[in-house]
């Protein structure tokens, strides 16, 4: 007679099978919400992909190193380009960066660590997320009562200013978000080891939260580039390179907006690379904040 064993005196446990059935209700609900999720995205990025299609086509041809370097024509003239917008545009987005970054990462600062909670950061929360909603040519409507008529001429650096109002909300909210998520263990920690507040902020708070903030930053230089409206009222449109900051000075946006309703069809084929130019500027900012806001997450 052969042995029991402690493993022969366990019950068996049948264990149910495994393999899906693609008939089950749960699986069919699955497929039709996956397939549905797919069809809708596609659905979504038809006009993306067919502007980008229109101005590879139409803007495309016209694409090539005079259109990057030299100035609009004039009238009937043939050739020329938008090589001053496309440094002008630079130029003015870079002047709301500088005004913009600074300015809106101390504000971050008083409302997610200094005072969180007082009635100025409740009030100041609450007009910056209004003002993402706030209308871009009155940016430049404010901007042109306060520096264009103070100074009797229009600038980049009035152009600047009505981007920098643009920019502001934006970076602020996104760096206020960015330095909530970062740990209080981690700055608990740091003002346990004898750290100043200022210690903390800029030797834990600020490099923790830098990947978050770079989005918001990224993006709001995304939208400032290719905003038309403010500058209308600030930089107007110049025909050439930019000699100094206040003079008119030429943009992409606005570049556009004056060459597409011209009777000219060299004018118009130049507005249409203005338009790619412009269109992957902007995309290369949104693909940069995408790629940097993984980076936060994989961290």
């Amino acid at each position: 007679m052969s042995q029991l064993t402690s493993k022969d005196l366990l019950p068996k446990i049948v264990l149910p099978a495994l393999d899906k059935d693609v008939f089950e209700m749960r699986a069919i609900k699955n497929a039709f919400l996956t397939l549905l999720v797919w069809a809708i995205g596609i659905l979504a990025s038809i006009p993306l992909f067919s502007v980008i299609y229109m101005l590879i086509v139409e803007g495309g041809a016209r694409l090539d190193y005079e259109a990057l370097t030299a100035i609009p024509p004039a009238g009937f003239e043939m050739g020329g380009g938008f090589g001053n917008a496309i440094i002008g545009t630079l130029i003015m987005v870079f002047i709301a960066s500088a005004l913009s970054i600074p300015i809106g990462i101390m504000a971050a600062i008083y409302l997610s660590i200094l005072e969180p909670h007082s009635k100025v950061a409740t009030i100041s929360r609450f007009l910056a997320k209004v003002l993402t909603g706030f209308p871009s040519i009155l940016a430049g409507v404010f901007v042109y009562a306060v520096i264009v008529i103070t100074t009797g001429t229009y600038s980049a650096w009035a152009g600047g200013v009505a981007l920098a109002v643009l920019m502001l909300p934006t970076v602020t909210l996104a760096a206020e978000e960015a330095m909530r998520q970062v740990p209080q263990k981690m700055k608990d920690a740091a003002f346990g080891m004898g750290c100043t507040r200022t210690q903390v902020i800029f030797n834990v708070v600020l490099p923790t939260g830098l990947p978050g903030i770079l989005t918001g930053v990224i993006l709001a230089v995304a939208g400032a580039a290719g905003e038309s409206a403010p500058l209308l009222f600030t930089a107007l449109f110049s025909n050439y390179y930019m000699g100094e900051l206040a003079e008119p000075t030429a943009s992409l946006s606005i570049l556009i907006y004056n060459f597409s309703g011209m009777p000219f069809e060299n004018q118009i084929e130049l507005a249409w690379s203005a338009s790619l130019v412009l269109v992957l500027l902007v995309l290369f900012f949104n693909i940069l904040a995408r790629v940097v806001g993984r980076s936060k997450f994989r961290e």
